[in-house]
């Protein structure tokens, strides 16, 4: 049974471990609420344990943490910015604060940020904005990361790629997240970690034989696109529309050979009130999630469930009853804390 803790007080201590680091307040703020967002929504391989990596990063110069994006372009309703290197987190939801107020001016707006750091959990972004009566696509890539071979090949050149759309549909919203891959870097490190492999054949190995081992990450091995040997080119056909999406527009991707944890990023956002309405789009999306809830299921299975409706259930269950970590979240950040003088928060009484 995993340990509970008050999600105020985490943000807390993780805000006040970026600003040991050298972060500014605000943006020491925003990136808390990305990372707790996250472990809110059971995404664990996107939360507090990145905070880590992120704090190595900050050190090591590779996270910049002052300043302002570059603007490259900006004709309104569309805008590119160079994210210098910036807090991902801190600037996906500056991003996402900029194009909902000129989606309501304009119906849509659209940002392509290049050279930005690591975004986290996409959820947290469509998730917030389909809150506030939009709809939100969101796609990023790792362009110095390669770990995805092209359907039909052995040797990575991709990343993984993820995707998040949310809408509102009247009830509860509907927010996609998913990869042009079967399961991403993030995971494949965690289980490797764990000395657990997956519950599939989900990769290659440096020989390109099919393997449910992580460490074949570390060894030559590659991720298999989403469908894996049977329809793998709708994954990699995903892959390649992402990067065009976030590397193209950007301007900023593989061909300028950046390393490590460096993002490109597309953030859209739809007004629906500037479309057909608000309430014709939510009858419409309402519409068809009902369908989805109310179709039978297979024999044996529970209910069907909206993309998304787990995790926003446990964020509700969580901002009640305190978020559960997995172990060894907070035992990482200790000795970190504690050099710092920052006390890390008690779990919640059973």
């Amino acid at each position: 049974m995993r340990l509970r803790y008050d999600a105020a007080a985490l943000r807390q201590a993780v805000a006040a471990l970026f600003q040991a680091h050298g972060t500014p307040a605000g943006k020491a703020t925003v990136m808390a609420e990305v990372l707790v967002e996250s472990d809110l929504m059971g995404h664990v391989t996107h939360g507090l344990g990145l905070l880590p990596r992120y704090l190595d990063e900050i050190d090591a110069g590779l996270m910049r943490v002052e300043g302002e994006p570059e603007i490259i372009a900006d004709r309104g309703a569309c805008a590119t910015w160079n994210g210098r290197a910036l807090p991902g987190g801190w600037l996906t939801m500056k991003a996402l604060e900029v194009a909902t107020v000129r989606a309501r001016a304009h119906g849509t707006c659209t940002i392509a940020i290049g050279n930005s750091h690591h975004i986290g959990c996409l959820a947290v972004y469509p998730a917030r904005a389909a809150a506030a009566g939009m709809m939100c696509v969101l796609h990023s890539s790792a362009p110095g990361t390669a770990s995805v071979a092209p359907f039909g090949a052995r040797e990575a050149v991709l990343a993984p790629d993820p995707v998040s759309v949310g809408y509102p549909t009247g009830d509860l919203p509907v927010v996609t997240d998913i990869s042009a891959s079967i399961t991403t870097n993030n995971m494949s490190q965690r289980l490797t970690r764990l000395g657990q492999r997956f519950p599939h054949p989900w990769l290659l190995d440096a020989e390109g034989n099919l393997t449910d081992d992580p460490s074949v990450i570390g060894k030559g091995g590659t991720i298999l696109p989403a469908g894996g040997l049977d329809h793998g080119q709708k994954g990699y056909a995903m892959a390649l529309a992402t990067e065009a999406l976030t590397q193209g527009l950007s301007g900023y991707g593989r061909a300028d050979k950046p390393s490590g944890m460096i993002a490109s990023v597309l953030l859209q956002v739809f007004d629906p009130a500037a479309f057909a309405g608000l309430d014709p789009f939510t009858r419409q999306t309402g519409h068809t999630a009902a369908a989805c809830r109310a179709a039978a299921p297979r024999p044996g299975q529970p209910p069907v469930r909206l993309p998304g409706e787990r995790g926003l259930k446990l964020r509700e269950e969580a901002l009640a009853q305190g978020v559960p970590l997995a172990e060894g979240i907070l035992e990482a950040l200790r000795p970190r804390a504690e050099r710092q003088g920052i006390r890390l928060p008690e779990p919640l009484p059973n």
